[in-house]
């Protein structure tokens, strides 16, 4: 058993019996990249408490010891100054403040959700010949929309993925800020409006998972939750049989009618999907003859065919 395995049980230990009633899926996750950021909680916290579990043990003893009533301590009102203890003080710290930076711009870079993976888990990189899998989230007013470009396919608040394949989440949203998490699979990345972020990760055991949003949005947002299921590549492939055959046709009239606001939807299936329906979400051109983000936003590509506002926009735009 790895030592990082040894101090997360301890850590997980001890947490459990202060924080009984509290869920702790967040230090004994199932993804590489969730497990990876346990692990850095764990170390973070016990460099901190290289420190703050003598300075709380020795502010007890002194209390204890120069109490009002031990006339055995030492009385010393003109001391002031020892070398020895202001090294001690002062080095320590710098030590630990030292390691915690050291160990959070390592980490900071490793696991940064832009990233691709070089690894499914610890000691197992990547097979030969698997491919990363790519998700297209969509934050709405209250639920979550999957594309699944590879399969042609879309699902409402349901989200499934292969046990040990890499997945490329491409996460944005049609209003309001939201934040995409799952705790069992990585950290949470925020879903804006007309941006796209990215997060790579990895489901490493199967299961049925949260997946949530982390930011407040509304009246609906308690109820904007779904499932994430990781599953052998078999069970994986009769998932996606089963969406293609109770599924629908998303086109971009179905989907401005879901684009409005509802909460607790159920999951919804859709066996296909009208090309470049994400894309124009992202870039909200949606409606026929809105012009595309990505179009005013960039002054040397066709800006000449955009009226003059457009084309202030484009310029403010890509100012910022």
């Amino acid at each position: 058993m790895s030592i990082n395995k040894i101090l997360r049980k301890i850590y997980f230990t001890v947490s459990f019996t202060l924080l009984s009633g509290c869920e702790t899926v967040v230090m004994s996750p199932s993804g590489d990249i969730a497990a990876q950021q346990a692990n850095l909680l764990v170390w973070a916290t016990g460099l901190m408490l290289i420190i703050v579990v003598p300075v709380i043990f020795f502010i007890l003893l002194f209390a204890w010891r120069y109490r009002a009533g031990n006339e055995e301590a030492v009385y010393e009102p003109d001391w002031d100054h020892s070398t020895s203890l202001e090294l001690l003080i002062w080095a320590a710290p710098l030590a630990i403040v030292i390691a915690l930076g050291a160990l959070t711009w390592v980490s900071t870079h490793k696991l940064d959700p832009y990233r691709p993976l070089d690894r499914i888990a610890e000691n197992r990189p990547i097979p030969e010949g698997v491919e990363t899998m790519i998700v297209e989230v969509v934050a709405m007013d209250w639920k979550w929309l999957f594309f699944y470009p590879e399969y042609g396919i879309a699902v409402v608040n349901q989200l499934a993925a292969p046990v040990d394949r890499p997945i490329k989440f491409k996460i944005t949203s049609t209003t309001m800020m939201n934040s995409f998490f799952i705790p069992a699979l990585a950290g949470q990345i925020y879903a804006m409006g007309g941006m796209e972020t990215k997060l790579h990760a990895v489901i490493n055991e199967p299961g049925i998972y949260d997946g949530f949003s982390a930011n407040y949005s509304g009246k609906g947002f308690n109820g904007m939750r779904f499932k994430f299921i990781g599953m052998p590549e078999d069970n994986f492939e009769e998932w996606l049989t089963k969406v293609k055959a109770d599924g629908k046709t998303l086109s971009r009239s179905v989907y401005k009618e879901l684009a409005k606001p509802s909460e607790y939807n159920p999951v919804q299936y859709y066996n296909a999907v009208e090309p470049e329906l994400y894309e124009s979400i992202l870039n909200r051109c949606v409606e026929p003859g809105t012009p595309c983000m990505k179009d005013w936003m960039s002054p040397h590509e066709g800006n000449h065919n955009l009226p003059a506002s457009a084309s202030i926009k484009s310029e403010d735009s890509h100012d910022h």
